[in-house]
């Protein structure tokens, strides 16, 4: 097929052809945003925090049902998506050999023919990053070589988070000596219960002076934190303290990423950008299996937030399953029919 006149000029949604790094400019509202550097706690502004649940609710619902793409502009949405997609392997049964397939499927996620289909070999699409145990880190950095993706580490107790302090940090220490240029880090959600907001700080500002100048994503297992407002709360408090990104979920709580949360979330990031001129990135994990589940996260992250937002730079997606499903999508596009899974293995 002949390449779609949006396909050619993806420039115009966040530009696929250039790879732009964590910390490049942002702006939101006219104004470019600095990386995040994070500021004192402010507890005065964590007393004035409100949510008003079934508002947030109404909105993430309505937000995303007034926003579709459809076909050559879905298509470079689910690009888009797939170059700001952490795949993610993190089960019990992970092995050298698996996440050497990972690293091979993220460095080329679609299969040649397809591309070839697309017209789209000029954009060099590949995933944003590969997301693994410590213990898989110096296996996932040798088979990355040379593809400019980073390796992600999960750390400090992942998912409970509930190791001794210290070696939660010595966790991250190993794993950025091991390569891991991000570290997803977990904290401890007792401090949300209790209102515990200096040691949560402290804990999050003792995380970041670990990851050196690896990026730190701050995970908030927000399906254990109870309130929106407790998730609105933990959210400032981890930008106050230095994270680079704030993360929903683990994957392995009950509830995961929904669109409330990230509603809340990105609202919050919002708030924080205007009023210290910093720029924080979002990464929603756990739960968004299918095409149309990312299209709707990409719609609500370019209302609440703006373009600099639909970048590998400042939104990701954690993902196992995603790929396999945008993959179809993409196919059915291009030939008009859908495939079988089996055709579109992530590893």
């Amino acid at each position: 097929m002949p390449p779609s006149k949006h396909l050619r000029e993806l420039q115009g949604t966040g530009g696929l052809a250039e790879r732009r790094q964590i910390g490049s400019p942002a702006v939101l509202n006219g104004r470019q945003l600095l990386r995040n550097a994070g500021i004192p706690l402010d507890l005065n502004w964590l007393r004035d925090v409100r949510v008003n649940t079934s508002a947030v609710e109404r909105r993430a619902q309505t937000e995303v049902a007034r926003r579709t793409v459809k076909k050559e502009w879905q298509a470079a949405w689910l690009l888009r998506a797939i170059t700001c997609m952490d795949l993610t392997t993190l089960s019990g049964d992970d092995t050298d050999e698996r996440v050497r397939r990972l690293c091979a499927k993220g460095r080329q996620p679609l299969q040649q023919d397809l591309v070839r289909q697309l017209a789209i070999e000029k954009l060099n699409i590949n995933v944003a990053a590969i997301c693994v145990y410590h213990l898989f880190v110096e296996t996932a950095v040798r088979a990355l070589e040379g593809s400019g993706i980073p390796v992600a580490a999960v750390s400090t107790g992942f998912p409970a988070g509930l190791s001794p302090f210290a070696e939660r940090l010595a966790e991250i220490r190993r794993s950025v000596e091991a390569g891991a240029q991000e570290i997803d880090v977990v904290i401890t959600r007792a401090h949300v219960f209790g209102g515990r907001w200096q040691a949560l700080y402290d804990e999050v500002a003792a995380f970041k002076q670990a990851c050196g100048t690896s990026h730190m994503k701050v995970i908030l297992a927000t399906g254990d934190l109870l309130t929106l407002r407790n998730v609105a709360k933990a959210s400032l408090v981890a930008m106050m303290a230095g994270a680079d990104f704030i993360k929903t979920s683990t994957g392995k709580e009950a509830v995961n990423a929904t669109l409330p949360v990230t509603l809340v979330m990105a609202r919050a990031i919002r708030e924080y950008a205007e009023q210290t001129g910093m720029a924080v990135g979002f990464k929603a994990a756990g739960g968004i299996r299918t095409a149309k589940q990312s299209l709707d996260w990409l719609a609500m992250m370019k209302e609440e937030l703006g373009d600099s937002w639909m970048h590998a730079e400042l939104f990701r997606f954690g993902a196992s399953g995603l790929l396999g499903d945008i993959e179809r999508q993409l196919e059915h596009y291009a030939t008009g029919r859908y495939s079988a899974e089996y055709r579109h293995p992530i590893a």
